[in-house]
């Protein structure tokens, strides 16, 4: 068993795995941002609140400044990036492009916070788990282990099958308070990583290679008064395998997921959730594993689509 040594909020790091002792303790000058900077606070959007975006091709340089008052983040994907604003900002954005050569706007789009997430954002009831977005104020019923999830514009608030699945699994995982510590890789909002410490896990480290995600997560564990059970870091999940834990969870792209599973640390971790997979994908690493000392446990595929695979290494 490992201990985990957390600094104190509200603080989260973009960091190499070497910078990390085998108790994770964090030299602070690695510190990037904070939750809370002088002069400026931390704002929900609400469900009527306008969005911005601009679908850019290309990666925006990480010296470019942004308006802290109106920016919310930039999503960086395959070689593309989305800015997203609380307000148009389109000479702002013009600038951007114009001053490098190797980006070019494909399109804006302006949309109320509710239509980006695809609905109405309601407190979700997933098992025993509660979420609820911070501008509501719910009333949870008895053993309910409510948890306040502010989305963002990253993906994670709950409704997405895979994310119900993993928040089955850890549920069942952890029924036993075996779990005191966890790995949650491509945390996202950090749904997982807060429904694992609500459900008796000490310590959990929370890793995403977006910026914006890991910013997203940090948020979520400052809300939920858990900064002394998890730690948000920027940076590679393959990388951070060579961490044992009671619990790794990875619900993430597949092309990442191969790569991971390969790890001579995984086979260092006690259970292991893996989720995000289509079927034709989870085949290939279901054969994979079939090599490998573990034992698959439990497997769901309630829409035929989706598959999250819930095992345990036989070193255990």
């Amino acid at each position: 068993m490992i201990s985990v040594v957390f600094p104190p909020p509200p603080v989260y790091y973009r960091m190499d795995p070497s910078a990390i002792s085998h108790t994770y303790k964090v030299n602070r000058s690695t510190l990037f941002d904070t939750l809370h900077m002088p002069g400026h606070s931390y704002h929900s959007l609400l469900p009527e609140s306008l969005l911005s975006i601009y679908y850019i091709e290309g990666k925006i340089p990480p010296q470019q400044r942004f308006p802290a008052d109106s920016f919310l983040g930039d999503w960086e994907e395959d070689g593309f990036s989305f800015l997203f604003f609380r307000c148009p900002a389109p000479e702002l954005v013009e600038d951007i492009v114009r001053i490098n050569p190797g980006l070019r706007l494909l399109d804006t789009y302006e949309m109320t916070y509710e239509q980006w997430q695809g609905g109405r954002i309601e407190p979700i009831h997933i098992g025993p788990y509660l979420l609820t977005p911070p501008w509501i104020e719910a009333t949870p019923e008895p053993d309910t282990r409510s948890i306040i999830l502010d989305p963002g514009v990253v993906f994670g608030n709950g409704a997405h099958p895979t994310t119900r699945d993993c928040l089955e699994a850890i549920d069942l995982v952890c029924t036993g308070k075996k779990v005191h510590s966890m790995l949650d890789l491509g945390t996202g909002t950090g749904i997982l990583a807060l429904a694992a410490v609500k459900s008796g896990c000490k310590k959990a480290l929370a890793v995403d290679f977006n910026y914006l995600a890991a910013r997203t997560a940090r948020t979520n564990v400052h809300l939920n008064d858990m900064e002394g059970n998890i730690m948000v870091i920027q940076g590679r999940a393959e990388d951070f395998t060579a961490f044992p834990s009671d619990l790794l969870v990875a619900n993430i792209h597949y092309e990442v997921m191969k790569d991971l599973v390969r790890t001579p640390g995984f086979l260092r971790q006690k259970w292991f959730l893996l989720s995000g997979l289509l079927r034709s994908e989870a085949r290939k690493i279901i054969s994979f594993l079939a090599s490998q000392p573990v034992i698959l446990v439990k497997q769901w595929n309630k829409d035929g689509i989706w598959t999250t695979i819930l095992g345990i290494t036989r070193n255990e």
